[in-house]
């Protein structure tokens, strides 16, 4: 299988916010860029939105898992927007899905950050 390679869009969003806009795998063998650009973010609020992320292996869900570890250090917040069922399937199943604030889309993570 050919790796797809991991492109980050970056866009300001309102109030202190970040929306990293994901398009392709999350893996092992592409996640460092990812990594590093989470880790660079001193937004309030960091939504990330995976609707164009069709997977995720072990390696990409141990690097969210980084990054809402790392966000809750510094009080701030991580919302995952627009998972797909496949990603959502593969957080439940590890068991971390109860670490993470969902919305069902980046209109809807907004709004939960301002009520936050």
């Amino acid at each position: 299988m050919q790796e797809k390679p991991l492109e980050i869009e970056r866009i300001e969003g309102p109030a202190d916010t970040t929306i990293l806009r994901l398009h392709g795998p999350l893996l092992l063998s592409n996640f460092f860029g990812f990594q590093s650009t989470v880790r660079a973010d001193d937004a309030k609020v960091l939504i990330l939105d995976l609707a164009d992320v069709p997977y995720i292996d072990s390696a990409g869900i141990g690097c969210l898992v980084g990054a809402h570890v790392s966000r809750e250090h510094a009080h701030r917040k991580l919302i995952i927007a627009a998972a797909g069922e496949r990603i959502v399937t593969s957080l439940k199943v590890t068991k971390v899905d109860q670490l993470f604030q969902f919305a069902p889309d980046v209109e809807q993570a907004g709004a939960q950050a301002g009520n936050a």
